[in-house]
């Protein structure tokens, strides 16, 4: 019986920070608003408009502001992003050990895909702008046992989907949060995860 694994995207399989600073304060110079590139970068996560909210931004000029973001995304997040250690390997592992791989992510689908193109790597799914427990309806629907994330709304959305959380502190949350969400085991890296994977009584029966 083929098994499913479910990545995050930002901060679990990749590091986007210096281009997604860059993005966000290119945005801000541009609409005049005071928009922390910097901050956004260190706690990537939650979606754009609820960065943008926080930020300050008035409810009706958000969607223009995602428009011009995810416009400048490609040229300049896309060329400044790398592999977080592991990130391969861990998406080759399921792939061996038979089981099929799903990234659900809050990032623009369209500006996921690019990254996993630059990667040159291959998933079977791909879900888009879903955030914490609204990641789970896709989880679900592809029947996945486990989903692998580096914020508590990740652990919330495995929680949500009846998958096993496995959380890694390669971002914004630190072990203890990510336990307190939910994680039924906390990683170093996704380095750990091949090991973790193959010990794991009935993930892969």
């Amino acid at each position: 019986m083929q098994f499913t694994v479910g990545f995050d995207l930002d901060m679990t399989l990749i590091d986007p920070r210096p281009g997604m600073a860059a993005v966000l304060n290119e945005v801000g110079a541009r609409t005049g608003h005071a928009l922390d590139g910097e901050h956004f970068a260190a706690n990537l996560g939650p979606p754009l408009d609820m960065v943008y909210r926080d930020m300050g931004v008035p409810e009706e000029e958000i969607p223009d502001l995602v428009t011009l973001f995810r416009a400048l995304y490609p040229d300049v997040v896309i060329p400044a992003t790398v592999a977080l250690p592991g990130a391969a390997l861990a998406l080759r592992t399921v792939r061996e050990l038979g089981g099929q791989t799903i990234v659900v992510t809050g990032k623009y689908r369209k500006n996921a895909a690019l990254h996993l193109e630059a990667m040159g790597w291959e998933v079977d799914h791909l879900y888009g702008e879903l955030w914490s427990t609204g990641k789970a309806e896709s989880l679900k629907l592809h029947g996945a046992g486990v989903y692998v994330g580096d914020h508590v709304g990740d652990m919330r959305g495995a929680e949500a989907a009846g998958a096993l959380g496995v959380g890694v502190v390669t971002g914004p949350c630190s072990r203890a949060e990510l336990l307190e969400a939910g994680a039924a085991v906390v990683l170093e890296d996704l380095r750990e995860f091949p090991e973790w994977l193959r010990s794991s009584s009935g993930v892969t029966a």
